[in-house]
């Protein structure tokens, strides 16, 4: 029993320091690899602020993209009906299209900014990844409901 919580607790330290994010290109990464927005939001659910930040940021591209593809199709959807019938063009559908677009694009700005503002104070939030024994560790004698122990932070 004491082997297999050797080895849990050298398997769990190994992959407990959390890595950096990386935001380029309109895409998160970590360790080279991509990483969705759920792997993302998981990852985040450590610093609040940042989570918050992200979540908002995704839901200004789900709302400005939503109105943006709205206006778009009003707009072509009347064009359609213009071209193929004697319908005079453009009609309310059009403005109303052309209305929309207008107002992803506010929307839609400063989204990109959002999300790296957010990588960011995830990544501030860290701490500093060159942990060694010879300089940064902590013994700390603990006294809980099961009794009298040691904690070492490093």
């Amino acid at each position: 029993m004491k082997q297999l919580f050797l080895i849990v607790a050298i398997f769990g330290f190994s992959i407990s320091f959390a890595q950096k994010l990386e935001y380029t290109d309109g895409k998160i990464f970590q360790d080279g690899e991509q990483l969705s927005s759920f792997e993302t939001k998981n990852l985040m659910k450590t610093d609040l602020k940042a989570l918050h930040l992200f979540k908002k940021a995704k839901t200004k591209e789900s709302l400005g993209g939503f109105l943006l593809g709205l206006g778009i199709g009003g707009t072509v959807a009347d064009l359609a009906m213009g071209l193929t019938s004697d319908v005079k063009y453009p009609t309310a559908l059009t403005y109303a299209g052309v209305g929309l677009m207008a107002i992803s694009i506010p929307i839609l700005s400063g989204r990109k900014k959002m999300v790296q503002e957010s990588v960011d104070i995830y990544n501030a939030g860290l701490q500093e990844q060159k942990k060694t024994l010879g300089d940064n560790f902590e013994l700390n004698i603990v006294n809980n409901s099961n009794g009298v122990g040691l904690r070492i932070n490093f």
